[in-house]
């Protein structure tokens, strides 16, 4: 694997038009890689690359890496970060609400890991990083369907990591706490200070913090890390 210094790779950010996804792609952008984000409409952020592609669809994700083929070669680095959440209590959670978390958030991962496979066996390297999150492990009242396909994230990358890590390819999941987003933005001040009384850190992280994380994990000093679950919660998700 190349180091930041050396050589620009090839990265993409599925989601990587807002929040925690856009941090990671600027991240990138700034170590000078060739970073390219994926958004189910609209264009990309200014200076970034984008593809249109809905991981929840088989078919838009092999015309997206179909163009990403042609246009930028074979990946390096793919951050599987576009997610959804419709939250609400599992007795009255209907099934399409939790297939629909289910088909963006674990198979949306699936689909794009899949995609990157051979080009990366045929370089004998790569990294592929999963976004979960600190409710996989800690479960959360209310996300059912969320902390289940974060959870399941963590079994699929050990999974992909004992079966690629013979050619050079790491799999490891980032699991994030609360991050400062447009999402954590609209919560009641009440709730917010409850949320941070939970955390040792005692703050929100910004979505820089996990952007540094996931960098650090792509690059050649994590070599030797596949498997793992790395948390960015400020000490929220502690012995889980």
């Amino acid at each position: 694997m190349s180091t930041d210094q050396n050589s620009p790779r090839t990265v993409l950010v599925t989601g990587g038009n807002r929040g925690i996804g856009l941090a990671i792609a600027r991240s990138f952008e700034a170590a000078g890689d060739q970073v390219i984000i994926t958004h189910r409409s609209g264009s990309a952020p200014e200076g970034l690359s984008g593809v249109i592609m809905d991981v929840t669809d088989s078919e838009s994700v092999a015309a997206g890496f179909k163009e990403i083929e042609a246009r930028f070669g074979a990946i390096d680095v793919l951050v599987a970060n576009a997610g959804i959440t419709k939250d609400g209590l599992s007795l009255r959670m209907s099934e399409a609400d939790f297939e629909d978390v289910l088909n963006t958030n674990l198979t949306g991962s699936f689909r794009v890991a899949q995609k990157v496979l051979s080009g990366m066996m045929k370089k004998r390297r790569g990294r592929v990083i999963f976004i979960g999150s600190v409710v996989g492990l800690l479960g959360s009242a209310g996300q059912v369907n969320y902390a289940a396909t974060k959870s399941a994230l963590v079994g699929m990358a050990r999974s992909f990591a004992r079966e690629y890590g013979s050619r050079g390819i790491t799999f490891n999941v980032i699991a994030p706490g609360f991050i400062d987003t447009d999402m954590t933005a609209v919560l009641d001040q009440s709730l917010k200070e409850k949320y941070i009384a939970q955390i040792p850190l005692a703050r929100f992280a910004s979505p820089e913090e996990v952007a540094d994380v996931v960098r650090f994990i792509a690059s050649e000093d994590a070599g030797y890390i596949t498997g793992a679950v790395i948390p960015v919660d400020g000490g929220l998700g502690m012995g889980h």
